[in-house]
């Protein structure tokens, strides 16, 4: 004979059953279970354990477990950022935007065995509002010359968004949150809106889109419902309100993410209003190393569009959805957890492109662990010309806007970065050159004498030359600067390079800029 007790979790549970149960000899504590009838519930305890052999007289508890859930709400402490500013004397501080701590609901599972409890444990936090981080600006005001500029250049500077307009003095924020990642920093054609990504705090995602207007009207960042931006996303030419994007997956592992390879349009409008996303290519490999993810770009007049991998550049048949190879490419073999894509630019009518290419080396095992990265130009139908040999595998090729020469012939020139040790160009720093289209008449515009490369980066041109007349009016007062520079980043500052004199400038002092764009 032996007696089975249930013991309940709490003082407001019925009081304690028992029953005694008489069982044949060897009968284990389940048999006991089992004749009685008892429910165990998942998290309740049995003493003696279940598989016991039983014995005239022994006594069996059931320890009764109650779970009971508790979701409190508590604070998330905002963040404090110091921006340095040039529109400000050193030594000056201002508040820009105040503080103001977020909250998340927190919920905690409790379990309880009679009136004691066992076990305390989160399993849950969701983010009720975030917090607004309070953002100082101090001054860094420096003596730098400024220059008045065509069109609209953005740029991040402590993961905030600014522009300058119409001056280099002339400095605006237009996101101020230090949530910028830099993965998207885009102004749309004609410079009315700004398309970016920021970091999020949400679960398996990595970041999400959104666009700004640059003229101050709106100051409201709008959501465009897109998430995990790893590669690609920028305008469709002709549109200032239509965008394309490719995504990724995110993962554990590194590098954090599975690319899909895809590329979908979207549409939006300046009330807010956001369409659904059309599919133009569905998730797909991506070739070799396709997980690291495809680059796009757009025509200038938006006509074509290429697509950029580690093995391949092609084009996209939009109606179709297929991919068209043009370019085959050697992968490069890094041996680490990044994939190296070519830098990509279209020449001005659309008509061919820049790019680098990766060549076989007489002295590497393998054509794919080659340190050759040769500049050159190709034709629609595949075919390629070189144009600098041993430029570097991060040259990233960007030509001029259209210039009326003296001769009265239309041309471009062509930007790019050199690798200052061409056989070690993924860790060397970089020359910013500037050539003919033909690659002839090169001039270095930067580094100067005793000064360090850059790092690599993809440099943009001014939309327009800083001097001459537009509507009527002067672009540039100061006649220092004579024609078209190329904006580039040097040690997180803002430089210029004056391509007809060859003389570089530093234009901002924040030391925290990480991206720019011009229009």
């Amino acid at each position: 004979m032996v007696r089975v007790d249930t013991k309940p979790a709490l003082k407001t549970t019925p009081i304690p059953q028992s029953a005694r149960v008489q069982l044949p000899s060897g009968a284990t504590v389940q048999d006991a279970l089992n004749k009685m009838g008892a429910r165990i519930g998942e998290f309740d305890r049995v003493e003696p354990s279940s598989y016991t052999i039983l014995k005239d007289g022994t006594k069996i508890i059931i320890f009764q477990r109650q779970e009971i859930y508790d979701v409190k709400e508590a604070a998330i402490p905002y963040e404090q950022q110091t921006v340095r500013s040039m529109n400000l004397p050193v030594g000056d501080i201002r508040m820009i935007q105040a503080g103001e701590n977020g909250t998340e609901e927190i919920t905690f599972r409790r379990v309880y065995e009679g009136n004691v409890e066992i076990s305390n444990n989160q399993i849950k936090s969701v983010v009720v509002k975030e917090p607004v981080s309070q953002i100082l600006m101090t001054g860094s005001q420096i003596p730098f010359t400024p220059f008045d500029i065509p069109g609209i250049l953005a740029y991040i500077s402590g993961g905030n968004a600014w522009v300058m307009e119409g001056s280099t003095s002339k400095r605006r924020p237009l996101v101020m949150n230090g949530k910028l990642d830099g993965r998207v920093f885009s102004l749309s054609p004609d410079g009315s809106w700004l398309l970016f990504s920021q970091r999020v705090q949400e679960k398996e995602k990595i970041n999400s889109l959104f666009v700004v207007r640059t003229d101050g009207i709106s100051k409201d960042p709008l959501a465009l419902q897109v998430d995990n931006i790893i590669q690609f996303a920028g305008w469709v030419p002709g549109s200032s309100l239509r965008i394309a994007f490719s995504s990724v997956e995110p993962r554990t592992a590194a590098p954090g993410w599975q690319a899909n390879n895809d590329l979908y349009l979207l549409d939006f409008s300046a009330n807010g209003w956001v369409s659904k996303r059309v599919q133009v290519l569905s998730s797909n490999a991506g070739g070799v190393y396709g997980w690291w993810g495809t680059n796009f770009l757009f025509s200038p007049d938006g006509s074509k569009l290429l697509y950029v991998r580690p093995d391949e550049i092609g084009t996209v048949d939009v109606n179709e959805g297929k991919q068209l190879p043009l370019v085959k490419i050697t992968p490069l073999q890094t041996q680490a957890d990044w994939a190296w894509v070519p830098g990509v630019s279209w020449n001005p009518d659309g008509g061919m492109l820049y790019t680098v290419t990766h060549k076989a080396q007489a002295t590497a095992e393998l054509a794919e662990t080659s340190t050759v990265f040769d500049l050159a130009a190709v034709l629609l139908d595949g075919t390629t010309v070189p144009i600098v040999s041993q430029a570097g595998m991060f040259a990233y090729p960007i030509p001029s806007p259209v210039q009326a020469l003296s001769t009265g012939e239309n041309a471009y020139q062509l930007a790019y970065l050199q690798a200052i040790f061409a056989n070690q160009s993924q860790t060397s720093r970089y020359r910013l050159v500037v050539s003919d289209r033909d690659g002839s008449n090169k001039k270095v515009i930067f580094p100067t004498e005793g000064m360090l490369g850059l790092d690599p980066q993809q440099v943009i041109w001014s939309p327009q030359a800083l001097t001459g007349k537009k509507e009527g009016k002067a672009i540039l007062t100061n006649a220092s600067v004579t024609g078209y520079v190329v904006a580039f980043i040097y040690q997180k500052d803002i430089w210029f390079g004056d391509v007809d004199t060859g003389i570089a400038r530093q234009v901002s002092g924040e030391n925290s800029v990480t991206k720019i764009d011009w229009r």
